[in-house]
């Protein structure tokens, strides 16, 4: 009887364990079978639509670090733990196309109430000076169209536009008659919006072909429209894509990077980095001078691996003596995704996390 009663006891607890062992087999299922991916890619309108953004852009950098994730999800079912995604979105950023509300000419008793007795400007603060005291109380954005003559090696007479913006004044670079000629206008104007629009991005490839401009730059330039007898000045602001100039339509392009942490997309700086064979080795050979590396980093050196005389703390070691030359400057809280070879009867490729904390690489776990 006692037997019966043991066995019963046994397949009970067979039973009753089954489905707990089939859930832990599922999750072990899941990690052997997650694919580890890297995607570059920048969000088309199909993306913006998927997340239910008709406007085609974020409206702030948090907004895109909470939505993302849902996107990858969507495009990468399948990929797990330590894939990354690289995405460059639109981020709203309105810039206001200004209308001019004053149009003024310096007059010449402007000059000599100011004290300049040649009749011209010859700095910045002459400028300024003149408009504190034309526009004692101005209003927040107020533009100000000024046509005033200017001494540098000789006397111009220039056309700029001045921005009172946030207590003060900025000012947006106007064309010359002589550039106006350039862009083909016969007057010191255009007799359109859509031709100047379709003019000043020309005009601004030509007048920063020497400078470094990168992608985003944002320039603002001011230009006059001249219709039915009337002529006005407006703002605009004009992007670089890293080869021509456009029309900026109130977005900036962002990256983020984001990073699966093995159940959900996070953004996440990580740069993944295979050491370079043999350089990369070499180098960390030259640095590891205490005694207890001397029979060690003869193979570093020669084959570009770790052996399996190396310990896990010994190779620590290394790799972080190489991230602290390779990226001597990283930002606190920077992480790396190094991947390595260690021969172990054949090559066998490891990776490991690191990350700066306190100005040092420590082992991100």
């Amino acid at each position: 009887m006692k037997k019966i009663i043991l066995l019963l006891t046994v397949f009970t607890m067979v039973f009753t364990s089954c489905e707990p062992l089939e859930d832990i087999n599922a999750e072990i299922d899941a990690q052997e079978t997650s694919i580890v991916g890297d995607v570059v890619f920048t969000m088309s309108d199909d993306d913006y639509e998927v997340l239910d953004l008709s406007f085609g852009n974020f409206s702030s950098e948090e907004d895109a670090k909470a939505m993302i994730p849902n996107l990858l999800e969507d495009k990468f079912p399948a990929w797990g733990n330590r894939s990354s995604a690289e995405v460059t979105y639109k981020l709203y950023s309105k810039k206001n196309d200004e209308k001019s509300l004053e149009i003024y000419t310096v007059t010449s008793q402007d000059y000599e109430d100011g004290g300049h007795n040649y009749g011209n400007y010859d700095s910045y603060s002459d400028i300024t000076g003149f408009l504190d005291t034309k526009y004692p109380s101005p209003a927040n954005r107020l533009l100000v169209s000024l046509t005033y003559k200017y001494y540098s090696g000789g006397v111009s007479t220039l056309n700029n536009g001045f921005l009172f913006n946030n207590g003060e004044w900025e000012l947006v670079q106007g064309f010359t008659a002589d550039e106006y000629n350039q862009m083909g206008e016969s007057y010191p104007n255009f007799s359109s919006d859509d031709e100047a629009f379709a003019k000043i991005p020309v005009f601004l490839s030509d007048k920063f072909k020497f400078q470094s401009k990168v992608s985003g730059d944002i320039e603002s330039a001011m230009y006059k429209v001249y219709v039915s007898g009337v002529t006005e000045s407006y703002v605009a602001y004009f992007v670089f894509d890293g080869m021509n100039w456009a029309k900026y339509d109130n977005t900036v392009n962002v990256t983020i990077q984001f990073g699966h942490d093995g159940s959900s997309w996070v953004p996440d700086n990580t740069i993944k980095y295979t050491l370079v064979r043999t350089a990369d080795y070499e180098y960390m050979a030259s640095q590891l001078t205490d005694p207890e590396y001397s029979g060690l980093i003869g193979n570093l050196a020669s084959y570009g691996d770790f052996d399996y005389n190396w310990s896990d703390a010994q190779i620590n070691h290394a790799l972080i003596l190489f991230l602290t030359n390779h990226d001597a400057n990283a930002a606190e809280g920077q992480k790396y995704l190094l991947s390595y070879v260690v021969y172990d009867n054949g090559e066998n490729t490891f990776q490991k996390a690191f990350i700066k904390t306190n100005g040092a690489w420590v082992i991100n776990e």
